[in-house]
């Protein structure tokens, strides 16, 4: 930009400099004048141009070429040999003090439906925080209650799930030694008191219910079958919020979506999910982030939605009470990461819920006003899918006021991308 207006700056002293050399030289230096000034105008339009264009599809998404993938049947898998690389202890970690990150993954409108996929650093692949001791008491509470229908495992992936437990045994005593205690037989909680043993056989219990009691995420797993489509063989789904494990195990990828109105799925996701699926490599862990408002504040699952044994169609977002006091709305994210296990094939989703009244993170800079944009922009099936309709008035009056507060005291709205990056 500057080069620019230097350019302009000399041909017009080149101008001054032949205007006495004849009318011929002086038509020839106004079309050179008109010609950088034409430039000029360009470079400042591109400077200058909104930043507010759609997010640019993850590189993990768009190319093919991300993952070497050798040939191979589909629903066969041979061992890779590959080892994650050794996690380094997380810096300054407690259990008690180490408050949960503040991923707040929305954007100011339009809103896009994208796979949302983003690379994965290895240190980071399971998150703890002071919120430990309160998951894993849900957790265990729900385990007692419901067994096998949030925790089970297939036959055909208990290889798979039992990878897991071996993965989970080696990376939690490295990423978290002041937690876990790794042993000859699997590891030690140091906080419960709690024994994991990996080793022996019969397991003491289901191995993905042995490994959801590890970890405040829940955990699936899926695996390819000889007709190309992955199928929820094993999981751990505890926490979920909106829906079971009973309901979507044994379901091919696909119809998980579908049975559970995923927006735009058919459209603008599945090709690229299953073409994802079928190319990961042990190698190429990603993460994702998603949002949802909840009018409640239970975090194992929603009962403004209806009873989680409900019968079937007495279950959905026309169950909930209408515009409750803002008190009740809660702002739920989930942190999802996807890698392939090497000897298994199984490609494992870890599923972490972060769960805040809005009122409380209302209070951080930006966040009424982006959160405000972002509800505003969703479309007519991600409002349904989302329960918009129950919830907007109230809400959306909340976010309005607490963002004229924040202006009203000074906020720079126009630093907010200076300030801040996506997810948080």
């Amino acid at each position: 930009m500057q080069q620019c207006q230097e350019w302009v700056a000399h041909f017009g002293s080149q101008l001054k400099s032949v205007a006495i050399g004849g009318p011929k030289t002086i038509l020839y230096g106004i079309a050179l004048l008109a010609l950088a000034s034409w430039l000029l105008l360009r470079a400042s339009q591109y400077f200058k141009k909104p930043t507010d264009y759609p997010p640019r599809t993850p590189d993990v998404e768009r190319r093919g070429s991300y993952f070497k993938v050798p040939p191979r049947a589909p629903g066969l898998w041979e061992p890779v040999d590959f080892k994650r690389p050794t996690a380094p202890p997380a810096p300054n970690w407690n259990v008690h003090t180490s408050t949960p990150k503040p991923y707040r993954p929305f954007r100011h409108g339009p809103y896009h439906i994208t796979m949302g996929l983003r690379n994965m650093n290895w240190d980071e692949w399971i998150e703890l925080d002071s919120h430990y001791m309160k998951f894993h008491t849900d957790k265990a509470n729900r385990i007692a209650e419901r067994g096998w229908k949030c925790s089970h495992t297939e036959p055909a992936a208990f290889d798979g799930a039992v990878e897991l437990l071996e993965e989970f045994c080696a990376y939690l005593p490295e990423r978290y030694p002041s937690l876990y205690k790794q042993t000859a037989v699997g590891m030690d909680n140091l906080l419960t008191g709690e024994v994991f043993n990996i080793a022996e056989r019969p397991l003491i219990e289901d191995p993905m219910q042995m490994a959801g009691r590890m970890v405040q995420d829940d955990l699936a797993i899926m695996f390819e079958k000889e007709d190309g489509q992955y199928y929820l063989l094993a999981g751990s789904i505890l926490l979920a919020g909106f829906w079971k494990l009973e309901d979507k195990i044994g379901m091919p990828l696909s119809e998980i979506h579908t049975s559970g109105d995923v927006p735009g799925f058919r459209e603008k996701l599945e090709k690229g999910m299953m073409n994802f699926f079928r190319r990961v490599q042990p190698n190429g862990p990603v993460q994702r982030n998603n949002y949802f408002i909840q009018v409640d504040d239970e975090l194992a699952w929603s009962s403004s939605i209806g009873d989680e044994d409900g019968a079937e169609g007495t279950v959905g977002w026309f169950t909930a009470e209408k515009n409750k006091a803002i008190e009740h709305h809660y702002f739920r994210s989930e942190r999802q990461t996807l890698r392939r296990l090497p000897r298994s094939g199984g490609v494992v989703f870890t599923i972490r819920t972060y769960f805040h009244p809005i009122t409380e993170i209302c209070e951080e800079p930006y966040v009424p006003g982006r959160l405000a944009s972002a509800v505003r922009s969703w479309g007519d099936d991600v409002s349904k899918y989302k329960g918009k309709d129950r919830y907007q008035e109230v809400l959306l009056e909340y976010l309005d006021q607490k963002h004229k507060e924040q202006v009203e005291v000074g906020l720079p709205v126009e630093k907010e991308d200076e300030v801040r990056a996506y997810p948080f």
